[in-house]
């Protein structure tokens, strides 16, 4: 086995292994030991789908794939944003300053400016999957940035951040085996009505469980008291 097609196969694995446990977590009683074994467990397998996918995409470069490996590239971006975020929230929980430091800004600024990037290569590839896809991260660092002025105000902003980062891990994860695992397995899957809703279904999907998610943890702002009536 070449040293390509062994990382191919870990990446795989390890892929696999992150999908399992994810909806062993996400079925799991949340906060119990079996439900945090599980995330741990799944973090672990996504750390090996970022590592295993680094020479993945210097592959690409090495073949001449330009494009191929800036948005493999600006994908693997993505997918450590959301594992940082997923962990860092709950490790942190009672240190926000910590949370929002140099890491947090980073990634908040890399994440538009890859996304600007991809959309500019989009644009002049004519991909559909580039410049829509590109949206991802410009989005999700103008959020990072916005929650960075609101998180010092919310007592639970961890439980927030971690089911956001979670849900967007979620995304990640679920295109992975829609778009590239099970068209392998399903060949009758491989026409472009199935790739493009394997990759912005999932996203879709996601933006639709974070909005249920808010709805049912975020805690209502406290009511401002009433002024007192002058005579």
């Amino acid at each position: 086995m070449t040293g390509y097609a062994a990382f191919v196969t870990l990446h795989i694995a390890a892929g696999t292994v992150a999908l399992i446990t994810f909806w062993l977590a996400a079925v799991l009683r949340k906060g119990s030991a079996r439900h945090r074994l599980a995330g741990r467990v799944y973090l672990l397998a996504m750390l090996l789908v970022i590592a295993s996918g680094v020479p993945l995409t210097l592959q690409r470069v090495l073949d001449g794939q330009s494009a191929s490996a800036a948005f493999l590239g600006y994908l693997l971006l993505l997918v450590t944003t959301s594992v940082w975020l997923s962990w860092r929230a709950i490790r942190d929980k009672a240190q926000p300053a910590r949370y929002l430091g140099r890491a947090y800004h980073a990634l908040a600024v890399a994440n538009p400016a890859a996304g600007l990037a991809v959309l500019w290569l989009g644009l002049e590839r004519g991909s559909p999957l580039l410049a829509g896809f590109s949206l991802v991260g410009i989005l999700v660092g103008a959020d990072m940035l916005r929650r960075r002025r609101v998180i010092p105000t919310q007592p639970r902003w961890w439980l927030e951040e971690h089911y956001a980062a979670m849900v967007g891990n979620a995304a990640a994860t679920h295109i992975a085996f829609l778009a590239i695992g099970l068209p392998r397995l399903l060949p009758a899957l491989q026409g472009p009505s199935w790739f493009y809703l394997a990759w912005f279904g999932p996203v879709l999907l996601s933006i639709a469980a974070k909005a249920w998610l808010d709805r049912r943890y975020r805690i209502a702002a406290p009511a401002r008291p009433a002024r007192t009536a002058h005579a």
